[in-house]
């Protein structure tokens, strides 16, 4: 017999090689009907694999993410073999599950695949999955591995079994197809009820341009034709909140050839929409004690160098700008931090004038491949709100819960209140990625793990995803289409203040190192409008859209009467706009909904002769007739209710 425990701590007994599906059938039939995939102390198994051993068993069904990794990897499967059939003598390559989705890459030879070729690939794939193959894993020795692709005439799956060791190369099979896999597999094909073939695009095999171009077939697959149905709907009304349409039609911002390809250009409504954010996180940050600091757009090399960011993102900097001296060279700053660190040197500290907070909208430059530009979301120039707080070692947990206030403050005020916070950690596996002692990274990482238990968030553990100097902490938003964006972050750092020989005196009166806390709640200005564009659709919060209320004359005989209700409003504070031009009412009022204001005043004889507007609200329709005072009380209390002030 064998003890498994299970995900709520409780120990059933079982025999010996029973699997993940004999647990899942002993706990209920449902369960066993939903249960896809399984891992057994940490590794991925499949439901019918042998347990031998006690253990830790968890299920997955295809709700969860590791339960869709299996899902979409298995389909994968699938439409390689559906692919194979229909275009006899293509190589294969790699499959792998994706975020949403699957790809497979393929060389085609001399097929041409096109979009007009998807529906059939999809027929086929239905067929196949409908003979409920079950998906066997089986190890092969090297030797039998290399014989079977070098007959079939295959390189790249070659090349990918002479980098593995005998004992550690399995094949996959199911109905009459055998790849190449690691494992992580549905129990059968019959589970793939719907399929869509999104897309095809080029690829080099392995990600380099030296390498053979292959072709990309991409892939989403749902155990219900009904989530295929849904998640389609979901991309059609993500192409219709896409932050690159709406930043256009809202006149927000644009990007030239002739500036350069991922530098932004903000156009007046977006460069005054960006003010704000920037001066709503002002406020907050000076409540908070930080203070405010501004640092070149370049520094010396050796600034970059000193800091290591040369040597871990040199090759994706913009490369060195020279100088008529010799020798001398600068670069555009990709990060800000080694400038705090300078402005913390500026002049000695003693414990007691702890913690440092400097503030800066700094704007760093990245050279990202021109394939991975995307809009706002991926640019080559963009600004951080960035941060970095020098602090005593005691002061360190305080400090980073402070900035985890500050960072549910901004998302709150935004209306992002679906998120989980990942602490992503060191991969232990690849040190030489990292700078810094073992000693320091673990004083970092525990820091970071207690500060999110102790506010109580919902956090996950990520391994691998530390910065180069530092464990961090970064909060992973869910928008209103349900996509996962990383936005804020926040890092501690014991390596920097070493590499930049920071210190305070304490109170022996000897020198220490500070702590260092990156922290940008935002993450890029770039990014995060890009994000709450499309979570929001262009309906921004009240106290933040570029103008919150139009005003409508029904002809030019009440343009004074518009002009004196907008001084009134103005002077309130109300960002508002006369529309007066010759057109006719209805015309004017469908324009202000394409443009998204939030309010819409018309004003004619009535209002006029009793001083009063008649309200629209984007998106609801009429709100009826409303004094000047009692309209202007309207608007100051919704964005009262919306802004809430950081405390």
């Amino acid at each position: 017999m064998i003890n498994i425990t299970l995900p709520d701590g409780s120990v059933r007994e079982y025999d010996k090689n029973s699997t993940p599906m004999d647990v899942a059938m002993s706990i209920s039939q449902g369960l066993a009907r939903n249960v896809i995939s399984a891992s057994f102390n940490g590794q991925t198994v499949e439901t019918k694999t042998p347990l031998t051993t006690d253990g830790n068993l968890t299920l997955y069904t295809f709700e969860q993410p590791e339960g869709k990794k299996a899902f979409w990897h298995s389909s994968a499967h699938v439409l390689a073999q559906a692919i194979q059939q229909l275009y006899p003598g293509v190589k294969l390559t790699i499959g792998p599950a994706i975020e949403n989705g699957f790809y497979y890459d393929i060389d085609f030879g001399e097929h041409k695949v096109s979009e007009n070729d998807f529906p059939k690939i999809e027929q086929r794939f239905l067929e196949l999955a409908r003979g409920k193959h079950e998906f066997t894993l089986r190890e092969v020795s090297k030797a039998d591995a290399l014989a079977k692709y070098k007959e079939e005439n295959n390189p790249f799956k070659v090349e990918l079994i002479e980098n593995l060791n005998d004992g550690e190369i399995t094949f996959c099979d199911h109905d009459d197809f055998t790849d190449l896999c690691r494992g992580g597999h549905i129990p059968n094909t019959g589970i793939l009820k719907a399929v869509k073939v999104m897309s095809a695009a080029g690829a080099y095999w392995r990600g380099d341009e030296k390498n053979p171009q292959l072709t990309r077939i991409y892939g989403i697959s749902f155990p219900k034709a009904k989530m295929l149905k849904e998640y389609l709907e979901l991309l059609e009304l993500a192409k219709q909140r896409d932050h690159r349409k709406l930043g256009k039609e809202l006149e927000l911002f644009t990007f030239s050839q002739k500036v350069g390809q991922g530098l932004p250009l903000w156009l007046p409504k977006g460069a005054a929409l960006r003010s704000r954010l920037e001066d709503f996180l002002k406020k907050a940050q000076k409540k908070a004690g930080y203070e405010m600091v501004m640092t070149p757009h370049i520094g010396q090399k050796e600034l970059y160098v000193t800091s290591g960011h040369y040597e871990k993102y040199g090759e994706d900097s913009f490369q060195p700008i020279k100088t008529p001296k010799m020798d001398e060279e600068f670069l555009l700053k990709p990060m800000n931090c080694p400038h705090h660190c300078e402005v913390f040197n500026y002049k000695p500290y003693s414990y007691k004038e702890l913690p440092k907070r400097y503030a800066e909208f700094g704007t760093v430059y990245r050279y990202e491949q021109s394939g991975e530009l995307h809009g706002m979301t991926r640019v080559r120039c963009f600004t951080q709100d960035d941060a970095h707080i020098f602090c005593t070692p005691d002061q360190l947990d305080q400090e980073f819960k402070d900035v985890i206030d500050l960072v549910l403050y901004v998302f709150g005020s935004l209306g992002f209140e679906d998120f989980t916070a990942q602490v992503s950690l060191r991969d232990p596996e690849n040190p030489s990625k990292y700078i810094g002692s073992d000693e320091n990274w673990d004083k970092a990482e525990n820091a970071i793990i207690n500060a999110a238990k102790e506010k109580g968030l919902n956090y996950v553990v990520e391994t691998g995803e530390a910065a180069f100097y530092g464990p961090k902490l970064d909060f992973m938003v869910k928008d209103a289409l349900g996509r996962s964006w990383q936005l804020g972050t926040i890092q501690v750092d014991y390596n920097l203040p070493e590499r930049f020989d920071l210190t305070y005196k304490g109170s022996d009166n000897s020198d220490h190192r500070p702590v260092m806390i990156h922290r940008a709640p935002f993450g890029s200005m770039e990014r995060f409008i890009a994000v709450l564009l499309e979570h929001t659709g262009g309906n921004f919060p009240l106290w933040l859209m570029p103008e919150q209320v139009i005003i409508l004359p029904i002809s030019e005989k009440y343009q004074k009467y518009a002009e004196k209700v907008s001084e009134l409003l103005e002077n309130s504070e109300i960002r508002t706009l006369i529309d007066d031009r010759n057109e006719k009412t209805g015309r004017k009022i469908r324009d202000a909904e394409v443009s998204k204001v939030p309010y819409m005043i018309i004003v004619g004889e009535k209002e006029e002769g009793e001083e009063s507007v008649s309200v629209r609200k984007h998106g609801e329709g009429d709100l009826g007739t409303f004094s000047i005072e009692d309209f202007i009380k309207h608007i100051s209390d919704e964005v009262a209710k919306t802004l809430v002030t950081f405390k």
